[in-house]
């Protein structure tokens, strides 16, 4: 690697769907400036697109409108294959007291908002090399390797990659939870377990899913069917510890069955036709999202409980957010790693992320997992929401990511430069 090829403005650690989007947003719209962004992106085994007729992967993720925009910005959506993604009208939420489709059942409707969906189900992995894909296409690095160290200075960082040293500006960590970015440049993060893990697979159903996501709130957890576009849906079943690992050790008809009684038969029977996978749901919180010429966003920052569907949306919206301020910086000719630009990001991000991680954890506490008097109001405290259109349109408008202080790529139809 030449000295030259070593100095970038800017460089990602970690090529998933939220690093991936950071580096398109910056490239394509620092590329045109009149000295133009120089990004690079550290990803050691870049992902294969799935085949057109590759079955759907298991990890999928709801991405709301926000995230739609931004991904439009970053010029990847239109780089998603359409058959396989499957946009989602609405979303029946239920406590396990009550059949779905009681009239006490929460129901979105998409039309409730003048919207034509309430967001998409696509393929994490189809989505992570869409972006890769625009980035590379807008003139961005992708470096198959992993640091070993890093030396944080006055003026640059220093990646130690074997015996190549790359200088940058700003280094962003956009890898993962164990993220050894965060590590590196001393940011603190607490973790705590919640005890329980998410079962993951894809079903098909006897009874079309109606392009609806449904949530039942068992008491013991959360149980949600995800529409999938080839008419199938992924579950994403989320219980104590102690139970995943029974429900992970029954054979197929055992799981079918038991999956059609903690669904209530929504969708009438269900038939595996993936593998199941059990991940472990933990919290993590830091309490800085930058250090010097450095910056956290995605899991490496903030990672909450899956039953909202907004981990990846507010990893989106952490891209977006210092994309926009980078560029803002290089219009006004500053140093995209100056404390300013890095300050003005982490105050951003931090009034929006706290709202929203306390409400998750408030839902997954009273609505999927406590007893007691709260925990029953909580649940027929959504029989009073779905009564009310102006609330409804409020749940609505959240689920979108179409609340609080917006970057503007996801506000649609404005450019970051």
């Amino acid at each position: 690697m030449s000295l030259e090829a070593s100095r970038w403005d800017v460089l990602i650690v970690g090529g998933g769907p939220v690093g991936a989007c950071a580096g398109a947003l910056l490239q394509r719209a620092g590329g045109t400036a009149r000295r133009p962004l120089r990004i690079a992106l550290l990803e050691p085994v870049r992902a294969a697109p799935p085949a057109p007729h590759d079955a759907l992967d298991v990890r999928v993720s709801a991405w709301s409108r926000a995230s739609e925009r931004i991904l439009r910005a970053a010029g990847a959506w239109e780089r998603i294959a359409t058959q396989r993604i499957q946009p989602y009208e609405r979303m029946c939420v239920w406590p396990a007291h009550l059949p779905a489709r009681s009239p006490d059942a929460l129901l979105f409707d998409a039309a409730h908002a003048g919207e034509p969906n309430l967001g998409t189900i696509a393929e994490n992995r189809l989505v992570q090399c869409a972006l890769l894909e625009a980035f590379v296409a807008a003139g961005g690095t992708v470096i198959p390797a992993q640091f070993s160290h890093l030396r944080i200075g006055e003026h640059d960082v220093q990646a130690q990659l074997g015996a190549d040293v790359l200088h940058c500006s700003l280094l962003v960590g956009a890898d993962g939870a164990r993220s050894r970015v965060r590590e590196a440049v001393g940011l603190a993060a607490q973790v705590e377990s919640y005890g329980q893990s998410a079962i993951v697979a894809n079903v098909a159903t006897e009874r079309p899913h109606e392009r609806t996501a449904w949530q039942r709130f068992l008491g013991a957890g959360t149980l949600a069917f995800l529409p999938l576009a080839d008419g199938a849906s992924s579950i994403v079943w989320s219980v104590e510890e102690a139970q995943a690992r029974e429900r992970m050790a029954l054979t197929p008809q055992q799981f079918e069955a038991a999956l059609l009684e903690a669904s209530d038969g929504v969708l009438g029977a269900v038939r595996l036709i993936s593998e199941r996978l059990a991940l472990p749901l933990r919290s993590l919180r830091t309490e800085r999202l930058a250090a010097a010429r450095s910056a956290l966003i995605g899991d490496a920052a903030h990672v909450v409980h899956p039953l909202a569907g907004q981990g990846v949306n507010l990893g989106l919206l952490d891209a977006a957010a210092l994309a926009e301020c980078v560029l803002d910086a290089q219009r006004r000719g500053e140093d995209p790693g100056a404390a300013t630009v890095l300050r003005r990001y982490e105050r951003w991000r931090k009034s929006e992320l706290a709202p929203m991680t306390l409400a998750i954890d408030t839902f997954n506490r009273f609505l999927a997992h406590e007893g007691g008097p709260l925990a029953h109001l909580a649940r027929h405290g959504l029989a009073w929401v779905n009564r009310s259109e102006s609330l409804k349109r409020l749940f609505i408008a959240q689920a979108l990511g179409l609340t609080g202080e917006l970057p503007r790529a996801a506000r649609g139809g404005e450019a970051l430069s």
